[in-house]
């Protein structure tokens, strides 16, 4: 009986002007199976030097480093020869308008990692890290940009019930004329949602996103798509309503959760434990969306690792919403959406460039 092939390993290029971050680094992924770290880099100019002998499928990149900064190696790799790039940098003060040029400039993903005992970080992050490694190599750089992960270590898996009760069946809404767009995203979703919030018209319906980001970084990211699209664009806050040609949001590293109020629709910001090992959770968003606008509602589900969104889009399929999902050919990772589309959430399956009319059409009952 022939033995099954193994599957070949990642094989990665540790790029960071630290000494300890490199060892600390190449000790944490070279520990996995399935990962093989082929050199280490002390600069951008190094790195080249190590790429031209042996091409990695990712590399890991720190953003600030002597002789070239991060971000111009960054994009000069996605100009030159597009590999997926893990962005792992200190992210302090006033740093998240770089991040957020970093996912433009085609991230796949970024992780947080703290000023100050970082190598204990690393150490104690070992599954976060291994994951997103391993993740990124199935991405698809230039096509989209991507998520910025926050630290939390990798834990048992929560649904929305941690959060918020389900629907009940059959429970009767009342009635208003209001439409809303619920949207989900994760990896690649920063490049979609730019896309698809430039193509709103200014009249458009509410829309309320989930974009996986931590604190401090969905603010940025509000601030430069409202500087572009021409609906009003930005963080979403407690009690904030839910109005045509505006979009809101999530915070990061908290819940967001649509509510009825009369005929009007409002968001509420909570903690909570992670759910589908996120905060905010795109399931936690479908489910109140469900519950409070029901066939009101248009879902979608982007790019991105994972299957968060998979069960709310269901739910919000059944209680009448439409629902699209990006197809694959358009997604940097074709994961929340599969996950999706396999859980039967998905009414109807589009390209990246299709959604925003597709969307609009559903808004509208057509």
């Amino acid at each position: 009986m022939a033995s099954t092939p193994l599957r070949p390993k990642v094989r990665v290029l540790i790029v960071d002007d630290s000494a300890a971050v490199r060892q600390a680094m190449s000790q944490v992924l070279s520990a996995d199976p399935e990962i093989e770290v082929i050199g280490t880099a002390s600069d951008p100019y190094a790195a080249v030097r190590r790429m031209r002998e042996d091409r990695p499928d990712v590399i890991t990149l720190d953003v600030e480093m002597p002789r070239m900064d991060g971000i111009t190696f960054l994009r000069k790799i996605m100009a030159q020869h597009p590999i997926p790039v893990v962005v792992c940098s200190s992210l302090v003060g006033d740093r998240s308008e770089t991040m957020i040029q970093a996912l433009e400039a085609g991230a796949v993903e970024i992780i947080c990692k703290p000023e100050v005992g970082v190598g204990q970080f690393i150490q104690e992050s070992h599954d976060r890290l291994r994951l997103v490694v391993k993740s990124a190599a199935a991405a698809r750089p230039g096509r989209g940009l991507s998520r910025i992960s926050a630290p939390p270590a990798i834990q048992g898996k929560m649904t929305a019930d941690a959060v918020l009760p389900p629907r009940p069946a059959n429970s009767p809404l009342a009635r208003t004329t209001e439409r809303i767009i619920a949207l989900g995203a994760s990896t690649g979703g920063t490049e979609a949602l730019r896309g698809f919030l430039c193509a709103m018209p200014e009249d458009c319906p509410a829309i309320v996103i989930v974009q996986h980001m931590p604190e401090h970084f969905t603010a940025a990211f509000a601030r430069r798509i409202d500087g572009l699209a021409r609906i009003a664009v930005r963080e979403a806050a407690h009690g904030d309503r839910l109005l045509r040609g505006h979009a809101l949001i999530a915070p990061g590293n908290r819940h967001c959760i649509v509510v009825r109020s009369g005929a009007y629709y409002m968001v509420e910001i909570r903690d909570g434990p992670l759910v589908a090992r996120h905060r905010p959770s795109v399931d936690v968003l479908f489910r109140s969306v469900a519950r409070a606008a029901g066939r009101n509602a248009v879902g979608i589900i982007m790019t991105g690792m994972g299957d968060d969104g998979a069960r709310g889009l269901k739910e919000m399929r059944d209680a009448g919403a439409n629902t699209l999902g990006q197809d694959e050919a358009s997604c940097v990772v074709y994961g929340m959406p599969k996950e999706a589309m396999r859980n039967g959430g998905v009414e109807e399956e589009v390209s990246l460039d299709a959604l925003p009319a597709a969307a609009l059409r559903l808004a509208a009952g057509g």
